[in-house]
């Protein structure tokens, strides 16, 4: 299997998770979605990672690349096996695709990290202010009531814990992480979350692609052991258009 999309990417980090707890192997193009050509915009008409090709298949949403990946590869369950859970288990995996995703990936990493660094100009300052005062507490403040105090959601640690866990890491790389006096439960099921193996075993190739310049990051990630394409839809320049990260 192939996987495109950047290690950085809350919604890659995702799959590559599950494709971990499944035993899967794999190979990546890890670019980010502001850089794919015109193959990539094919293969994820709504310019998102990731993107995975397995065979003459291919899908270009998290959610549906987990999905497939939990029908067609037997092992490891991504999800419970009672209806009642499954269902809270994949409003959990929304949640965090489209709310987290908007207070910790558009609100947050993406005006302080990428934006300054793609475009060469400065965030929205007025947005980031409004995730830090607003958004991001209501969004925890939901999350404290929903997370376990100790262990993870469904018994076996899986898909709703790798989906939530995944955007607090670029939270942080934006320099935010949850108050633990405040919200003690998010707190501690993050630091457990982000410390299991499923994310821990791609954290090195993540601080390559986050420190190194593009000019030298496919080399510095070869040397790394990373397992990359023999090709990439990367462009050197970026081109702006709808997409996910």
């Amino acid at each position: 299997m192939k996987i495109i999309g950047s290690f950085v990417s809350p919604y890659v980090r995702k799959v590559l998770a599950c494709m971990h707890l499944k035993g899967l192997d794999y190979e990546i193009d890890p670019i980010t979605p502001f850089f794919g050509n015109d193959e990539f915009r094919r293969l994820s008409p709504l310019c998102r990672i990731p993107v995975l090709i397995d065979g003459d298949f291919s899908a270009s949403d998290s959610s549906v690349i987990c999905a497939y990946l939990d029908e067609a590869c037997p092992g490891y369950p991504l999800l419970p096996a009672d209806p009642k859970d499954r269902a809270r288990a994949r409003w959990l995996e929304e949640y965090s695709d489209t709310r987290l995703g908007d207070v910790f990936i558009w609100g947050l990493f993406y005006q302080k990290i990428v934006h300054p660094m793609v475009w060469s100009e400065p965030g929205d300052q007025q947005r980031i202010a409004k995730v830090l005062a607003e958004d991001a507490p209501a969004t925890l403040d939901y999350l404290e009531g929903e997370l376990p105090e100790r262990g993870w959601l469904f018994g076996d640690f899986s898909l709703a814990d790798i989906a939530i866990a995944s955007f607090f890491r670029n939270a942080a790389y934006a320099d935010f992480r949850p108050d633990a006096a405040r919200w003690p439960r998010v707190a501690s099921f993050v630091e457990r979350a982000l410390a299991h193996d499923a994310f821990a075993s791609t954290l090195p190739f993540e601080d390559i692609q986050r420190r190194v310049d593009i000019r030298g990051r496919r080399q510095a990630l070869l040397d790394a052991g990373a397992p990359l394409t023999a090709e990439s839809l990367g462009l050197p320049t970026p081109r702006k258009g709808m997409m996910r990260l």
